[in-house]
């Protein structure tokens, strides 16, 4: 039985392919499609339903319903068994659909004379396009063999659509990839931008989903699967054998490229007509479904891991590398599923945008992208399977939206922001030179972070006083191992040659968490962030921290020397922490390397715990930092990276500003420096109202120096403390409101 039907699909696949070689327009394509299914299935109605937009679907094509219904019945996502299975893409298979829970009945398709019911989705890598639908009088279900045909079917019906043999009149016809698509997703580092699409990993396309000759097809699978099985072997070979989650990584690879299952479900796939490409497509089609739906991260990595490896076999088999001969635009965005900061950098400043699927606005791609001042957009779901190189696309990174291939109205307004903002920069550039001192003559202290060499021309154009933050790990991640003592200290001393002998604080590495050492055995943690990271690491393991200190210590070959060490949570680990600094200095004292003229070590309060720390510790320090986007997270309990969370608590709720007042009124009074370092700093809004309640010096990127400094100038800080102070006074849980209308007034 199963073989006859094996024979019936690869026959019904075959006239599939007479049908799409034919010359004729879209519609009639999808008529005799529903037409040549409703025979081979022998039941009466085979109907095809794609989408029109994100939420509606529309009947295109029908062989046994009423012909008046095609183009005129339509539903909404999860509307009737149809609406059911495009939201689920999940499969109904019924002898009794008006008893089926979802069912509508639709009056106008003559649908009533039909009891069963089979509605198959039409994907394509996890994207669902539309539904195919069986019907017939007889009230049956239909077979496995009957159900496997469909989606068979249904995945060539994808492939064809994916490249355009379906274009008709009306929204559902219209031609995949041509009309506008908004993405909305998170803000990694805002600017706009305009330009075109340069994928980071082209899309693999299959131009041949049916199979001229099975056998030749089951040959060339196991030749690719053999060339993969080689390739990961050769991976393993040569992966670092400290990293354990590389290795459990490439472990995983080596488990599916041998996975029996997985080989015989697209050996069958060929036997029932698909090409080989068609056929692991098919696989990874409903890895990628499964994915979506999976609530378990470990299966959710798992699943990850077969959708990358089906990738890698789709490269081999259609030769489609990397390498496609397509030219990159002179104004590329790039578009990916994720990055690291390696390959960010490669590409350097040539980027107008970055748009990610994945990311997280602390991951390392995000921190490159601010280095080079690229907007930022991370969380655009499905924007890899949407976009393709050359698409026009603009990127709000502000707002974190992606518009690609807009209409005439949307660039128009987002030029017209644009150029407001460049009017805005131009205004900014002005008074560059000029202090910011606020209109009670206050002065405050404007620094700029900086993570690479490319941040540091920025000190001079943005008009910051010094170089509040330099991370000094990026130049261990952006590499596949331990960067050497010289190199380090020839880049310190490039840093400070470039920054003019305006003040660089250098923060010791920061690493753990979200940053992993690509060479370094990592902790497996429940919650990193709350875990072993940053200064932690380094007591724990000093032979890093000394190398580091050494190389700066002998980059500033006697100029002033500022460190900080990150995440100190109580005065123990600062002393230990300064020790070890004491102990550099000696080695290089008795090595006859010159000493730095002046040495400031401080440290970064980013936990709590920190502000309530012994006296001694604050006259111990020679200032302090408070690095606000960990201290935010840690005063709500918010993780950042969080989505559901981390924009539900605002920087100006008074509990938090209180807090940092005490913070402010503690150092004052025992003459401890301090600065505010963080994405708050760089917020007009909120850097007005940190230097209302006593911060004097803000850290932030280079492109926010100016509007801020624009605001403070404005600004009377002793007016705005007393805002501050009468909104605590009355209750209010965010002073953002009334600061913000003050501000107006004053602005």
């Amino acid at each position: 039985m199963i073989e006859h039907f094996q024979t019936d699909s690869r026959q019904m696949l075959a006239r599939l392919r007479g049908v799409m070689a034919e010359d004729s327009a879209g519609q009639a394509r999808l008529d005799q499609i529903t037409h040549l299914i409703a025979a081979e299935m022998f039941t009466e109605v085979c109907s095809i339903y794609l989408f029109r937009d994100d939420d509606t679907l529309e009947l295109c094509a029908t062989q046994g319903l009423n012909a008046d219904a095609v183009h005129q019945t339509r539903m909404r996502l999860g509307e009737g068994l149809v609406g059911r299975v495009a939201k689920t893409s999940r499969i109904v298979n019924t002898d009794d659909a008006p008893s089926t829970r979802g069912f509508r009945y639709m009056p106008e398709t003559g649908e009533e004379a039909y009891t069963s019911f089979l509605g198959v989705p039409i994907q394509r890598l996890g994207e669902t396009l539309g539904v195919i639908v069986v019907q017939s009088k007889q009230s049956r279900k239909y077979s496995e063999e009957e159900i496997y045909a469909i989606e068979v079917v249904a995945m060539v019906i994808a492939e064809m659509a994916e490249l355009g043999a379906f274009v008709g009149e009306g929204a559902a016809m219209s031609a995949r990839h041509q009309h506008p698509v908004m993405f909305h997703g998170g803000t990694g580092q805002e600017g706009a931008a305009e330009g075109h699409v340069w994928l980071h990993e082209p899309r693999v396309v299959v131009t041949n989903p049916i199979a001229d000759d099975p056998q030749r097809e089951r040959e060339r699978l196991h030749e690719s699967v053999e060339t993969l099985r080689v390739g990961v072997d050769r991976m393993l070979d040569t992966a670092a054998s400290g990293d354990k989650e590389q290795l459990e990584v490439l472990e995983a690879y080596r488990m599916f490229a041998n996975s029996k299952g997985w080989m015989r479900r697209m050996e069958e796939d060929i036997t029932r007509g698909l090409s080989a490409e068609a056929a692991v497509e098919k696989e990874q089609s409903t890895a990628r479904t499964r994915m979506s739906q999976a609530t378990d991260p470990y299966l959710r990595e798992r699943l990850h891991d077969l959708d990358d490896l089906s990738n890698r076999l789709l490269r081999i088999l259609t030769g489609q590398g990397a390498e496609t001969g397509a030219e990159m635009p002179s104004d590329p965005v790039l578009i990916a599923r994720n990055i690291g900061p390696a390959e960010l950098l490669d590409y350097g400043r040539k980027l107008k945008g970055i748009v990610l699927e994945e990311g997280s606005v602390g991951s390392h791609a995000a921190i490159v992208a601010r280095a080079l001042a690229i907007p930022l957009v991370v969380h655009a779901e499905r924007i890899t399977t949407e976009a393709l190189n050359g698409d026009y696309i603009l990127v709000d990174g502000e707002q974190g939206a992606v518009h690609l291939r807009p209409d005439e109205n949307v660039v128009t307004a987002f030029r017209d922001k644009m150029a407001m903002q460049a009017k805005a920069q131009e205004r900014y550039a002005s008074i560059r030179d000029k202090p910011a001192e606020t209109l009670d003559g206050i002065h405050i202290n404007m620094h700029m972070n900086a993570g690479l060499m490319a941040d540091l021309p920025s000190l001079d154009g943005s008009g910051a006083e010094a170089v509040g933050l330099f991370r000094t790990e990026l130049q261990f991640l952006i590499r596949n191992y331990m960067p050497k003592r010289a190199e380090l200290s020839k880049l310190y001393a490039r840093v400070m040659d470039a920054a003019h002998g305006k003040p660089v604080t250098f923060r010791t590495l920061d690493i753990g968490s979200d940053k992993v050492l690509p060479y370094m055995k990592s902790a497996e943690e429940p919650n990193p962030a709350l875990g072993w990271r940053a200064v932690r690491i380094a007591l724990d393991r000093p032979g890093v921290m000394r190398m580091q200190l050494q190389a700066l210590v002998r980059a500033a070959a006697g100029r002033p020397l500022s460190v900080m060490f990150p995440f100190v949570a109580q005065q123990e680990e600062f002393f230990a922490a300064r020790a070890e600094m004491d102990k550099a200095l000696e080695r290089e004292r008795i090595l006859g390397h010159p000493l730095p003229e002046t040495l400031r070590v401080g440290a970064m309060l980013e936990t709590p715990s920190l502000a309530y720390a012994p006296d001694t510790f604050y006259r111990s320090v020679d200032f302090l930092s408070i690095g606000g986007n960990d201290l935010k997270q840690f005063f709500f309990a918010a993780d950042r990276e969080n989505e559901l969370v981390r924009r539900r608590y605002d920087t100006l709720n008074v509990s938090f500003l209180s807090f940092l007042e005490n913070i402010v009124t503690r150092c004052t009074s025992l003459g401890t420096p301090l600065s505010f370092c963080g994405e708050d700093a760089g917020r007009p809004v909120e850097a007005a109202c940190l230097a209302a309640i006593g911060m004097r010096t803000l850290s932030m990127r280079p492109a926010s120096v100016g509007p801020v400094k624009s605001v403070l100038r404005r600004t009377d800080l002793e007016e705005l403390r007393s805002v501050i102070h009468d909104a605590r006074e009355n209750g209010l849980q965010s002073v953002r409101p009334v600061v913000v209308e003050y501000l107006r007034g004053k602005l």
